[in-house]
């Protein structure tokens, strides 16, 4: 069973520069955690004090009960598994991975089948004589998350493991890790700046921002609740849709004022009480592109949100396309099935689905909703 990580009131400064200032967190035992955010925001150098390679300026981490901010690195049993692999390149893959149980100074033969059994686990015991030279990117990332597992950690540590890898391999490699992590229940936390990686791996994601955390939910959360703009426009492929409207009462209640329509807002999520302070006051409409919908039965049940718009371009994906669209003089990105037809120029009908509506303050940024 895996450790919990607790996080209070960490400090990091390089020189007059603070990085983090005040971030606390916890990591539940064997979960899979993921520091999402972009690059600069602060997600690799959590990660670096956690195990020891950066000073900690402020703040205390603990695993389990016991703080570890003066433990020395190789005493607080933690792995890591780093962006560009950090193999040996002069030891051949069995050697790269009994390093750390050498250090330890375990007998020759329960080395020996430690690593086998765990090279057998990643998939590479065939090569256990190859030197990392001979090696594919893949390959020589399984080495280093063989390595680092071996060691039986209590926490894993990973930072952009899958960078470096093209595509295909990426997409294969997230399920080996996801599946590796159910089967040894050790805590993972998981260092990326790509939202696939993070959505479709993690038990629970932490997005950051200059250092700061900004939500930390599971991926259904962050996806559907959102908190501010920030994590709106980060999660989600294409990015959300951020548009200027007004908040207006019409005979049924209140609604947005988009593109010259007023489109109703769904009482159990904006009640009229909630929506009295906006009233007549600029708000940012945020609508996901796979929910504004072309086709002819949705547009039908939807006559009261749909808005008319000109086709700027048509992206064919293979299975959807995506259409950059302006209504109402403002930008959009709509993601439809690839059936749809679409070319530049071309005015289609937009039915916005009203219960994936997101509102967001205009000046502070939060999303607005039932508290």
């Amino acid at each position: 069973m895996g450790a919990t990580i607790t996080i209070e009131n960490a400090v990091k400064r390089y020189g007059n520069d603070t990085i983090i200032n005040g971030l606390s967190l916890e990591v539940r035992p064997g979960e899979f955690f993921t520091l999402l955010g972009p690059s600069g925001c602060g997600k690799t150098t959590l990660l670096r004090m956690i195990i020891g390679f950066n000073s900690i300026e402020g703040g205390t981490f603990k695993i389990n009960d016991r703080v570890i901010n003066n433990i020395p690195t190789n005493k607080r049993n933690i792995g890591m598994v780093f962006q560009n692999y950090a193999v040996f390149p002069h030891m051949n893959v069995f050697d790269n991975v009994a390093f750390g149980l050498r250090n330890r100074r375990l007998p020759k033969d329960e080395i020996e089948r430690k690593v086998n059994s765990i090279l057998k686990v990643v998939k590479i015991d065939h090569l256990k004589n190859r030197m990392p030279a001979n090696l594919s990117g893949g390959q020589q990332q399984r080495v280093a998350l063989a390595r680092a597992i071996v060691i039986e950690p209590e926490v894993l540590l990973m930072d952009e493991p899958l960078s470096n890898l093209d595509a295909k391999l990426r997409t294969s490699m997230r399920a080996e890790i996801a599946r590796l992590h159910k089967r040894l229940g050790t805590t993972f936390v998981y260092v990326t700046h790509d939202q696939t990686e993070a959505m479709t791996m993690g038990d629970r994601i932490v997005v950051m921002k200059s250092g700061i955390i900004q939500q930390a939910d599971t991926p259904t959360n962050l996806y559907n609740k959102p908190c501010n703009m920030f994590v709106a426009g980060f999660i989600g492929s294409p990015q959300m849709n951020f548009i200027d409207c007004t908040i207006e009462k019409g005979k049924e209640g209140y609604g947005v004022n988009f593109a010259g329509k007023l489109i109703p807002l769904p009482q159990g999520k904006f009640p009229d009480k909630l929506m009295a302070e906006y009233a007549g006051k600029t708000v940012v409409l945020g609508v996901r592109p796979e929910d504004f919908h072309t086709e002819s039965a949705f547009l039908e049940m939807s006559e009261d949100s749909t808005v008319e718009a000109e086709v700027e371009i048509a992206e064919m994906m293979g299975a959807e396309i995506y259409i950059h669209a302006v209504c109402g003089g403002q930008k959009l990105i709509v993601r439809a099935p690839s059936r749809v037809q679409a070319e530049s120029g071309d005015h289609i009908s937009l039915a916005i689905d009203k219960n994936k509506i997101h509102l967001f303050d205009k000046e502070t940024e939060q999303a607005i909703n039932i508290k």
